[in-house]
C-alpha cells in the first residue's frame, strides 16, 4: 500500500470516530414521527417516482 491509501484509510477512520457518537446522540434525542409525518413524506416521494416512471415510459 502506498502512502495515499494509508492516509485515506486513516482519514476515514478518524471521520467515523467523530461521526458515529454524534449520530447515536441525534438518533436518541430526535423527535418521534407521527403518522401524519409519514404521509407528508410519502406524497412527494410517490410524485417523484411517478414522474420518473412517466419519463422512462416516454422514451
Amino acid at each position: 500500500m502506498d502512502w495515499m491509501k494509508i492516509s485515506t484509510a486513516i482519514l476515514i477512520i478518524l471521520m467515523l470516530v467523530f461521526i458515529v457518537p454524534r449520530a447515536k446522540d441525534m438518533l436518541k434525542n430526535s423527535p418521534k414521527a407521527s403518522s401524519n409525518d409519514m404521509v407528508a413524506a410519502l406524497i412527494p416521494l410517490l410524485l417523484v417516482i411517478g414522474f420518473v416512471f412517466l419519463l422512462i415510459k416516454s422514451v
